[in-house]
């Protein structure tokens, strides 16, 4: 905990890794007083927001069966909601939700069907969706107007080995809607039915409102690991816009709900197939509610992906990946009601931009829109037009999306670069 005037220390709480696949740690959650936050081997910690003392901590998951967690915890009303990581190792994704004060546990939703699920159809049978993965690693969006929790789901397992596993794997690689209450699924909309690219759709769900054919709806958009940008109604999940916000060519059209159908000879091959890069990854994109686009970091790119296990039950990753090429590096903004680019400004590319980019974005009222470059500039564009406003060096590449608050009658901006905070001020 920092003094947010002088970043001077005030007080700092360590703990122990006992096993957990240590990836980073994404940020921590705050309710009332206390701040929550998630352990790489997979423990809860409530602490005493001004002191550090710890109140309580829960063990959600067993990291000998290979669960990690990295990401925030999301507070909601009176929950905690958590998920877990578990890159490849077979197991099932879930998400627990605890009561802030006592620790207790409230509710537990599984990303893959259990015995009875009318979903297990999507699966060759209930062990192949016990061991299929749909890790929860990344927060999601809470719509407080109709009680709905969406939350982004993670690939399926075996990663590249699809052979094993025929039909659409739910509910892996979709965005979820969830009654933040009892955890119960509303709606799903599946964004890579049967991906066997690694096409990991942990990217943040953005609700907003907006008027369409002169009628208010209620819209929720993600810029998918996938090459899809989607809009869909929250109520229930029925699709408005599914188009690739970068080139592709992998996928021959869209199911009736509106979910990309995968050509097959793009799957991974003994010999090799090609195919995009992951378009986007988990730091945060972002939504300018006056200019109305929808803004997201993404890389435009080609690998050649290899099928390492063709038996008729593989496990693990089954294959590999490795980029091919040049890539290139966008910031795009789009429009949500039609998924078209407004503006695109392409990153200098130096350094042939990496698969796992960043950093987040952030955007104001004020019209402006923050984020950065590989090249460790911190840049302000106007939200509408694109134009770069300011820009400064930092100490290293950017680590998170820019955060910012008012305090003391000024408005802060804070960003992360490597292992240092960089907060600005402005009049």
């Amino acid at each position: 905990a920092l003094d947010a005037r002088t970043a001077k220390l005030l007080w700092k709480f360590d703990w122990q890794d006992n096993g957990g696949h240590l990836v980073g740690q994404r940020g921590v959650g705050i309710w009332k007083s206390t701040v929550f936050f998630q352990t790489p081997d997979n423990w809860l910690i409530a602490l005493d927001a001004n002191t550090g003392k710890e109140l309580w901590r829960k063990n959600y998951a067993d990291p000998r069966k290979q669960y990690f967690s990295t990401s925030a915890p999301l507070i909601v009303k009176n929950h905690v909601i958590v998920g877990v990581g578990g890159d490849a190792m077979d197991m099932p994704g879930f998400l627990n939700s605890y009561d802030p004060v006592t620790g207790e546990l409230q509710w537990t939703w599984w990303s893959t069907p259990r015995k009875g699920d009318p979903a297990l159809k999507t699966w060759p049978n209930e062990h192949a969706s016990e061991h299929g993965g749909g890790m929860t690693w990344l927060p999601g969006t809470y719509d407080a107007k109709l009680n709905l929790l969406f939350w982004p789901t993670g690939n399926v397992n075996p990663v590249f080995a699809g052979q094993g596993r025929p039909g659409n794997n739910l509910w892996t690689e979709s965005v979820v809607a969830l009654d933040v209450d009892s955890g119960k699924l509303k709606w799903h909309y599946q964004v890579s039915p049967h991906d066997t690219h690694d096409f990991d759709n942990n990217t943040a769900p953005i609700i907003f409102d907006r008027t369409v054919n002169g009628k208010p709806r209620q819209l929720v958009s993600q810029a998918a690991r996938n090459g899809y940008f989607f809009t869909l109604d929250r109520t229930n999940g029925r699709y408005l816009v599914a188009k690739p916000f970068v080139p592709l060519d992998y996928v021959s059209g869209l199911s009736e709900n509106g979910e990309p159908i995968p050509i097959p000879d793009k799957d991974p091959q003994v010999a090799g197939s090609i195919n995009i890069v992951n378009a986007t990854n988990w730091p945060n994109p972002a939504y300018n509610r006056d200019a109305g686009l929808f803004y997201v970091n993404a890389v435009e790119g080609k690998s050649i992906y290899y099928l390492i296990d063709d038996s008729d039950e593989p496990s693990g990753y089954g294959g590999t990946g490795s980029g091919i090429g040049v890539n290139k590096r966008v910031l795009k903004a789009i429009d949500p009601l039609t998924g078209d680019p407004v503006w695109t400004h392409e990153y200098p590319n130096l350094n042939n931009a990496p698969t796992t980019l960043g950093p987040g974005l952030l955007t104001t009222a004020g019209n402006l829109l923050v984020t950065g470059d590989d090249q460790r500039n911190l840049i302000v564009y106007s939200a509408d037009k694109g134009k770069i406003l300011w820009h400064q060096p930092v100490s290293a590449n950017q680590s998170n999306g820019p955060i910012t608050y008012m305090m003391d009658g000024k408005q802060w901006l804070l960003i992360g670069a490597g292992d240092t905070l960089h907060a600005y001020t402005l009049p």
